[in-house]
């Protein structure tokens, strides 16, 4: 990743890393942060924000820390400043609203909900009563977030960034179901479709196509930033795999580790894969896909 801020193009060099969540284990407490994310990006220039995942959000049964303490004191501060956490390093705090948000950049709005702290499912409401502890005011931001694009007739890029993955084939975490009919109830409540949906959770890397009326949406699951195992599929399967009439799986990567990098301009959004195993000096990467902002078609 590091090497993506030797491009000669600035076009090229990244603005910021989106993190899709976990960024500490076992379990979300402020002793992990040195280890487990400020050393391990110690080099990395940009800013990093993003979405806590079901690990960020755990603790300890009988810690004193309430969850998830440790991530809102390093990615959701009042201002820029050193964190306890960072042993020295020079990196700040970061100033995200919440564990829930709307980001805007250039060209791109990413809307991001945390899916709390269940291995599985991934939970933002009640699921009607189900889960007692929760209510629905992420439902209530996602459908005015969406309603916000529409009304403002935003025109670039639309991202949903949810830990756990809607959909995956992977071995060792299902899919969210519950999770994808409150995302579908907000899209349809507002009227507004993302142009793609971001998870990580499954410690692979999966992209499916789901058709959604007649807009064709990535769903990319991009869980295999360093955490070991690596998770398999359930099955091998020549891709693209057509599970039904509405979703296909259409690659995925279950024995290397990597990253996505997104590019994205005023028309649309191409979306890489890049795997550790290429390292630094390959920048073709091994899946890749664009969508058309306008027709929200990819190819």
């Amino acid at each position: 990743m590091v090497t993506d801020f030797t491009e000669t193009n600035s076009a090229d060099v990244p603005s910021f890393c989106y993190h899709l969540g976990d960024a500490v284990y076992y379990f979300g407490e402020g002793e992990y942060y040195y280890d487990q994310f400020f050393e391990p990006f110690r080099n990395y220039p940009a800013p990093i924000l993003g979405i806590p995942g079901n690990h960020d959000g755990i603790v300890y049964p009988t810690d004193p820390a309430t969850t998830p303490q440790a991530y809102m004191r390093n990615f959701c501060a009042s201002a820029p400043a050193p964190s306890p956490d960072a042993g020295g390093l020079s990196r700040t705090t970061m100033i995200q609203p919440g564990v829930y948000y709307t980001f805007d950049a250039p060209f791109v709005r990413i809307l991001g909900v945390y899916s709390n702290v269940l291995e599985d499912p991934g939970v933002i409401s009640d699921q009607g009563g189900t889960y007692p502890t929760l209510d629905q005011r992420q439902i209530t931001f996602l459908t005015t977030a969406l309603k916000r694009v529409k009304s403002e007739s935003y025109a670039g890029a639309l991202i949903i960034a949810v830990h756990h993955p809607p959909f995956t084939g992977g071995t060792n975490h299902g899919a969210s179901p519950l999770m994808l009919a409150d995302i579908d109830s907000a899209c349809t409540a507002a009227g507004v479709w993302p142009h793609a949906v971001f998870s990580g959770h499954a410690h692979n890397y999966q992209r499916y196509t789901r058709l959604v009326n007649t807009f064709q949406i990535p769903f990319m699951v991009a869980g295999c930033g360093g955490h070991s195992p690596l998770s398999s599929m359930r099955s091998t399967v020549r891709t693209p795999y057509k599970i039904d009439s509405t979703l296909t799986l259409e690659s995925y990567d279950d024995t290397d580790y990597g990253y996505l990098r997104v590019i994205v301009n005023a028309s649309t959004m191409t979306i890489e894969f890049h795997p550790q195993s290429d390292g630094g000096t390959t920048k073709t990467p091994d899946d890749v896909v664009t969508i058309n902002l306008a027709a929200r078609t990819i190819s």
